[in-house]
């Protein structure tokens, strides 16, 4: 993968497409390595989440918000706050949630106060009550469970996260299939890889204290060894589907070529996938919505994501990807004439690579993250954000052996 074959998201700290709110660190089931404390008395009070509210709306321009935790489901407010979110602060509420506590009456409510989406995190390393020691595959017939509910309720968009370990990368083509037989329902995957700590080479440290490796919520390589990175993902997924590639990406701090943020959007039916658009159909779906919102675009209603016909009309004279999904589909049609009257659907698929260090020790984190939070009345990166809670200061690396 080459960084010149794609687009350079221009997402920012100030300006962003979205942002991370945690009303709560409590978690109602166990995720494997998860790097989140399950603080069981973190709730934070309504006011709280409007002083957090304050802090992102001051200091950041965003599209929505993504209400995590912890189990933002755990919260017993959260009804309301999504109703704060969108109502009082005008952004797209999105809950990211393990789905354990999602009902049909939960998400009604939730609608009801406004939600934009909902995002399930599920993965064979969740300790998840009735599907323990399932595969990803298996996990598959739970998913559908998830995303037939959001169907039913409608208008909301739907997206499923998995965290991706060197053991269950080869499952992620069989999952990018799945979405596309349910493209109808499935607007967006996102495939996180693994955060390992490194402590064959360097040292942790909050401060001038050396922290051991209990002390650190992640593994490290003696349970995940060499974590994988998005170019290694892609390259499997190419294995079976060797047309498949991204439109953009976000670079890292100190590696600006490295592939932090990746997006991918295809075009298709549960049938068939037409084609995947390019670098320029980003540019201008981002610049654009820019130009005229006045802040990037991170969720899209779901009743646009099924105008595929309209997309390839109007972006095939300037988008090269585009181009050639209208041509496949054109000729689909001439092959089936009947194919002219089904929708076509457009479908979002990401990776976020993880923390990663230089040879000096220094974090490469994303730059430009979304998933910015608040602590203590700043913004900071949420995948971080224990570190801060445990230690009171990210921690630095050093390399082993250094003075």
């Amino acid at each position: 993968m080459d960084p010149a074959n794609y687009y350079r998201l221009p997402w920012t700290l100030n300006d962003n497409v979205l942002s991370w709110l945690e009303p709560t660190k409590k978690c109602n089931i166990y995720c494997e390595g998860c790097y989140s404390t399950n603080e069981h008395d973190s709730h934070k009070s309504l006011d709280q989440v409007r002083a957090d509210m304050d802090v992102f709306t001051a200091k950041r321009r965003m599209d929505s918000m993504s209400i995590a935790g912890g189990d933002p489901l755990t919260h017993p407010e959260i009804v309301e706050i999504v109703r704060i979110i969108r109502h009082e602060y005008n952004l797209k509420p999105v809950v990211n949630t393990n789905g354990h506590a999602m009902t049909p009456e939960v998400l009604h409510a939730l609608k009801m106060a406004g939600l934009h989406g909902v995002t399930f995190h599920v993965d064979s390393g969740q300790g998840r009550p009735n599907w323990k020691n399932k595969t990803e595959l298996e996990l598959n017939e739970l998913r559908l469970q998830l995303a037939q509910m959001v169907e039913r309720e409608g208008g909301l968009t739907c997206a499923f996260n998995m965290t991706v370990y060197r053991h269950t990368a080869e499952h992620v083509p069989t999952l990018i299939r799945w979405a596309q037989e349910h493209i109808e329902i499935v607007h967006s995957m996102v495939f996180i890889l693994f955060r390992t700590a490194r402590s064959s080479e360097f040292s942790y440290h909050a401060g001038a204290r050396e922290v051991q490796m209990d002390e650190v919520i992640y593994y490290d390589q003696e349970t995940n060894p060499a974590p994988m990175t998005t170019p290694e993902l892609f390259a499997i997924i190419r294995e079976h589907e060797p047309a498949f590639d991204a439109a953009a990406y976000l670079g890292g701090t100190r590696d600006p070529s490295s592939f932090k943020w990746t997006l991918v959007g295809r075009v298709g039916t549960p049938d068939r996938i037409h084609g995947y658009v390019g670098k320029r159909f980003m540019e201008l779906i981002q610049t654009g919505h820019h130009f005229f919102a006045g802040h990037y675009l991170a969720y899209s209603h779901p009743a646009l994501l099924s105008q595929g016909k309209a997309m390839l009309a109007g972006f095939s004279p300037v988008d090269a990807g585009v181009r050639r999904a209208a041509k496949d589909w054109v000729k689909t049609v001439a092959r089936h004439p009947r194919q002219l009257g089904r929708p076509l659907h457009f479908q979002s698929i990401a990776f976020i690579q993880p923390i990663d260090h230089m040879a000096d020790g220094e974090a490469n984190m994303c730059d430009g993250c979304p998933d910015m939070t608040v602590h203590e009345g700043q913004l900071v990166w949420s995948c971080r954000l224990d570190e801060l809670k445990r230690h009171g200061s990210f921690l630095s690396c050093r390399p082993r052996g250094s003075c």
